[in-house]
């Protein structure tokens, strides 16, 4: 009984309150209240193509809409061949189920501003597209209804499976990125390619993640807490990460 009351008592101080701290925090804002009030353009961040030349691979986040964007984001892929035109992919609950170029590549999601996870650039860049585009083609859960918005398979566990494949683009997903903890084909663990991140699951529910790029994280019920090193922060349920 006494393992018990601190296991309570973890998870409520760890994973609970800091939730509904956020979410107190996000609803005290005016935000849109239906998906044709919000903005989905363009938010700039990125050059026009035909100004930037080079290949590159870019992948971004932003906090989604409704009461889930206090806690939780929407990640997506953008590449670009020499010379080419921007390439959009997210995976989403409607329509196709892997959507090219339903927005602009910088736009934003549910009137909410992108975050840059991951950007590469250059040589390395048009080594790694093809990687990128065959790890997209080999995601499990590509087909129509292969999209659970919780614990997953979601629009995170499309974008995690990506980065996981593909280790050179040095990054993992933010902690607010719900349903990237999500392992697919009912996977209990996970070892990236270069070795370097370890991640387990109790199917997208409970586990946790150790390495490089992941620093030292445990997820509990979607949610994210931990210490990253490389970019050193702790990583708080409904705040990312605060970096020190």
């Amino acid at each position: 009984m006494r393992f018990l009351l601190r296991f309570l008592s973890v998870v409520v101080l760890v994973f609970i309150l800091p939730t509904l701290v956020s979410a107190g925090l996000w609803v005290s804002k005016d935000r849109p209240q239906r998906w044709n009030e919000a903005n989905w353009g363009s938010s700039g961040l990125l050059p026009k193509a035909e100004a930037s030349p080079e290949a590159a691979i870019y992948v971004f986040s932003a906090m989604t809409g409704g009461l889930k964007g206090a806690i939780a984001s929407h990640a997506w892929i953008v590449t670009k061949d020499e010379n080419g035109a921007y390439q959009r992919y997210d995976k989403v609950g409607w329509g196709s189920p892997i959507r090219r170029n339903h927005r602009a590549p910088d736009a934003f999601w549910y009137s909410n501003p992108p975050r840059l996870v991951a950007e590469v650039k250059g040589e390395e860049a048009k080594r790694l597209i093809p990687k990128v585009e065959a790890a997209i083609a080999g995601y499990a859960y590509g087909q129509p209804g292969g999209y659970r918005i919780y614990p997953g398979p979601n629009s995170n566990t499309f974008v995690a499976h990506v980065l996981r494949e593909v280790p050179e683009l040095g990054a993992v997903l933010p902690a607010d990125a719900v349903g990237r903890d999500y392992l697919p084909d009912g996977a209990f663990y996970h070892l990236d390619e270069d070795g370097r991140d370890l991640h387990v699951s109790l199917g997208g529910l409970a586990g946790f993640s150790v390495g490089v790029r992941s620093g030292l994280e445990v997820n509990f019920l979607g949610l994210v807490a931990g210490i990253d090193v490389v970019r050193p922060g702790i990583k708080v349920p409904g705040f990312g990460t605060v970096g020190l």
